[in-house]
């Protein structure tokens, strides 16, 4: 990064990058695509933001959340001499959007927030083309990993976005993403010999504890002992809606200031919400996994889950949500063995047959047609006929690109088979959710470190137990028979190492352990196998 660059980014934003950073502004600096998997608060944003500083044109920036738009459309207009940004959500009146369109237009803007579905518009596209766009930066860019925790279908099509806006490098961001997660992105992005920076996944920081329960009732009460108690801003994590309201209500009757937040709620109580907690007005939010992202509050001291995250990714996603000031936080999980078979059921479903036929036969056997006609033209709701589109697309039935949904030329030539495809690919989904949720279990039954076991999920490694966690504090992590999932002393299975599997495929190494190593295949999910086995019956091969 050149030293012009430096100084007008220390200039405008008053930043001194860290060297991680700067590498992945060279790289897309030089138009290379990038992917930088980096723990919240680690100033992911500010990757494209100082890139906009030194490239001709429009940085479109892919957000998922309205608020986290218009957080960074408001920091960037704190910042003199910063490229002007605009957001264009459904929030903002017509108006408005439509004086953002003409100073697009007129080359007065750097930055431009969308949602991905704004992206699917035609009009859209064309107008960002004609301005000029020289970056797309996807920001929680796990959405459009089919393995990662909060998978959603609108960022599927930004793959061929990027061709449609003439191709600008591509910079993903995200702050959790395991090997199979990364991966996923590069390929459903389309991404060309990317720059790929996955580091600083430990929070020392944060001291983890789990806490297992017998009885729901005792683990209700548990909960709300526990966060009555604290001092400090804390997220508590629920698995429904209807669990943030009576956690809510328990701990105002205990004097809290809280309030419940879940995806169901009219958007101005959200907004609400988010806002009294940034501001101090409220002490804890009770929320479902809808809450946290682009949360930029850095002194919450605690993040209590009362239920069972979906997955580890989901997990650590969550809890980086704490300390981000630098300061001690705890993080704490609270579980029955049953919670693990409520989020199995969770896991679990996919489009009716009915459905996914019907938007089948709803494509041109030759050609191709807008997503728009083909949901319209398969007669369902747009909801329904979307999902049942997004399963065809998964399984490869379909395509999408340029111009439209097509059928697979060596796909299936009826809506019969394409079903079938789609329903085999479902299951092949639900087995993978399945081992997610297994690893969760995992995590949370270990006696050894528990940070060890959280690193080695991500392929990272901690040589020692970290001295900040519940086991730890026991004294079990340093028994000589503690699980250790850090790779740190195997070199015949590192972590991130590709093997192949008679029965499973091809697989990834997440960790190792002293007698047994961890493998994601994607057909078949997590594997834990014992290293005896795979020697005595040449279980794996590495490629």
């Amino acid at each position: 990064m050149n030293d012009a660059l430096r100084t007008r980014a220390a200039d405008v934003f008053g930043w001194r990058l860290r060297p991680d950073q700067e590498s992945v502004i060279d790289a897309v600096l030089d138009g290379r695509d990038a992917l930088a998997v980096m723990p919240t608060g680690s100033g992911k944003s500010a990757i494209y933001q100082v890139a906009g500083l030194e490239l001709d044109g429009v940085v479109v920036v892919v957000s998922p959340l309205v608020a986290l738009q218009e957080d960074q459309v408001v920091g960037l207009e704190h910042h003199e001499g910063a490229p002007r940004a605009v957001a264009m959500n459904a929030t903002r009146k017509a108006r408005a959007v439509a004086e953002a369109w003409d100073a697009v237009a007129a080359g007065a803007v750097g930055y431009v927030f969308l949602a991905p579905e704004q992206l699917a518009k035609d009009d859209v596209l064309e107008r960002l083309r004609d301005a000029g766009v020289v970056l797309l930066a996807v920001d929680e860019a796990h959405c459009i990993s089919s393995w990662g925790h909060d998978f959603r279908p609108d960022y599927l099509a930004l793959g061929e976005v990027a061709e449609r806006l003439g191709r600008p490098p591509v910079l993903a961001l995200t702050a959790t993403g395991s090997a199979p997660v990364r991966d996923d992105i590069v390929e459903r992005l389309g991404m060309r010999d990317p720059f790929v920076l996955a580091s600083g996944f430990d929070r020392p920081g944060i001291r983890l504890e789990v806490v297992r329960h017998a009885e729901d009732a005792e683990k209700r009460a548990a909960v709300v002992e526990q966060v009555a108690e604290l001092d400090g801003a804390t997220v508590v994590y629920v698995a429904t809606r209807a669990a943030t309201t009576e956690y809510a209500d328990a701990l105002a009757a205990r004097g809290r200031r809280v309030r419940p937040y879940h995806a169901g709620m009219p958007i101005r109580e959200r907004e609400a919400v988010h806002t009294g907690f940034l501001d101090g007005d409220v002490d804890v939010v009770v929320a479902t996994s809808a809450f946290g992202m682009g949360i930029d509050k850095p002194d919450v001291r605690y993040v209590v889950h009362a239920d069972v995250p979906e997955s580890i990714d989901a997990y650590y996603q969550e809890i980086g949500r704490a300390g981000r000031d630098a300061e001690p936080a705890g993080a704490t999980l609270h579980y029955r063995a049953e919670d693990f078979g409520l989020r199995t059921f969770f896991a679990s479903g996919a489009p009716r047959p009915a459905s996914v036929r019907a938007v089948f036969d709803a494509v041109p056997a030759t050609g191709s047609s807008p997503r728009s006609a083909v949901e319209e033209a398969s007669g369902l709701s747009g909801r329904t006929a979307g999902r049942a589109l997004n399963a065809l697309l998964d399984a490869r039935a379909l395509r999408e690109d340029v111009d439209g949904i097509a059928r697979v030329p060596d796909g299936p030539r009826d809506a019969g088979r394409a079903a079938r495809a789609a329903a085999d690919r479902a299951a092949e989904r639900e087995r993978v959710e399945e081992s997610r949720i297994a690893m969760m279990r995992q995590l949370a039954e270990t006696t050894g470190c528990r940070r060890q076991f959280l690193l080695g999920y991500f392929g990272d490694e901690l040589p020692e137990p970290c001295g900040n966690c519940d086991t730890c504090s026991s004294g079990t992590a340093y028994e000589a028979a503690a699980h250790v999932a850090d790779g740190a002393n195997d070199t015949a299975w590192p972590p991130d190492a590709r093997v192949e599997h008679a029965e499973w495929g091809t697989g990834v190494v997440m960790s190792t352990e002293e007698d047994r190593i961890t493998v994601f295949f994607e057909s078949a999910g997590y594997r834990t196998l014992a290293l005896a086995d795979i020697e005595r019956h040449d279980l794996l091969e590495r490629l």
